[in-house]
C-alpha cells in the first residue's frame, strides 16, 4: 500500500499486491466507490501469479478529499501518476463504470502513447456518453443526473443505502436475495469519500465524450456488459463503444447487474483471465 502526491498537491492512495517481476492490472474503480470494490478480483489474480493494483480516486476512498480536480481528464492523470510512479508496463487496464471511463481515457491520453498498456477490459462502463445531447439522442435525459445530485446533496447516506440495496446490484428485481454484507461495504466505501467529489463525479461520468479516446485505442479491450444492467443501460454504453473500438471483443451477461463483478465474480473472474492469457 501507497501513497503518491501528484503534480497539482492531490495525495492518491494504492494498493500494490504481488510480484513486482509478474504482469500488472491495474483496476480502476466506480462511482462513488474506492480500490477496495475490486476485492473479489485482486484476490483472485493475486493467487494466479499477477500483480495487482488498484487506487483511490481523488476524493475517493482513502485519497485527498481535494475540492477540485473531479473531471475525467484529472481522473486519467492520476491514474497516470500511480502507473508512472510504479513504473507499470505491459499493463491490462480493468475498467468499471465511472472506472471505465477513467481506463478509456487514461489508455488513450496516457498509457497508449507511453507504450505501458497490453489490454484494457471495460465492465458496465459509462462510454461512450450517458447524457441525451443531439449527438446522443440514445442517452439519458439529464434529469436522472440532477436526480442524483439532488439525492446525493438531501441525504447522502440514506441515497447510498438506498442505491446499494436496490437498483445497483439488482437487488429491487423480483425474485431478487439482497446480500446484507454486500450493501454494507458498497455503504462504508461510499461514505469513506467526500460528498463534493461525488457530486461533482456525476458531471465527470455522465457528460463526458468518449468517443475520440475510443476511437484512438489500439489495444485488445474486452468489454463486458450485463444487459440487466440499471445505472449503465447496455444499448447506449458497451454496445456502442464495441463497435468504436478497433479490435474490441463484446461479451452480454444474461440478467446480469451494474454490479456483476462482486454478485457474479465466480462468472466474471475466469472470463478475465481467459481474455487476459489468450
Amino acid at each position: 500500500m501507497g501513497m503518491i502526491t501528484t503534480t497539482d498537491g492531490t495525495g492518491i492512495y494504492y494498493k500494490d499486491w504481488g510480484p513486482r517481476n509478474a504482469q500488472p492490472i491495474v483496476f480502476h474503480h466506480g462511482w462513488p466507490l474506492s480500490g477496495d470494490d475490486w476485492d473479489a478480483q485482486m484476490v483472485f489474480f493475486l493467487d494466479k501469479g499477477y500483480r495487482v493494483i488498484a487506487h483511490d480516486r481523488r476524493g475517493h476512498g482513502r485519497s485527498a478529499q481535494v475540492g477540485e480536480g473531479h473531471d475525467m481528464d484529472h481522473y486519467a492523470a492520476d491514474a497516470a501518476a500511480v502507473v508512472e510512479h510504479l513504473d507499470l508496463r505491459n499493463a491490462v487496464h480493468i475498467g468499471h463504470s465511472t472506472g471505465g471511463g477513467e481506463a478509456t481515457h487514461y489508455v488513450a491520453r496516457h498509457g497508449q502513447r507511453q507504450d505501458r498498456v497490453a489490454k484494457l477490459v471495460l465492465i458496465g462502463a459509462v462510454p461512450p456518453v450517458m447524457v441525451k445531447t443531439p449527438a446522443n439522442p440514445g442517452g439519458l435525459p439529464i434529469e436522472v443526473f440532477d436526480g442524483l445530485r439532488k439525492s446525493l446533496a438531501g441525504n447522502r447516506a440514506q441515497f447510498y443505502l438506498d442505491f446499494a440495496s436496490g437498483p445497483f446490484y439488482g437487488f429491487n428485481r423480483p425474485g431478487a436475495k439482497p446480500i446484507p454484507g454486500v450493501i454494507q461495504n458498497w455503504w462504508r466505501q461510499a461514505m469513506m469519500g467526500s460528498a463534493k467529489a461525488q457530486y461533482d463525479g456525476i458531471k465527470a461520468f455522465s457528460e463526458t465524450d468518449f468517443t475520440d479516446d475510443l476511437k484512438a485505442i489500439k489495444v485488445p479491450t474486452l468489454v463486458m456488459h450485463g444487459d440487466d444492467d440499471q445505472i449503465v443501460p447496455i444499448a447506449g454504453s458497451a454496445l456502442l463503444s464495441s463497435k468504436l473500438l478497433k479490435k474490441a471483443t463484446l461479451k452480454v451477461y444474461e440478467k446480469f447487474p451494474h454490479g456483476m463483478c462482486t454478485t457474479h465474480a465466480d462468472v466474471v473472474n475466469p472470463d478475465l483471465l481467459a481474455f487476459i492469457t489468450s
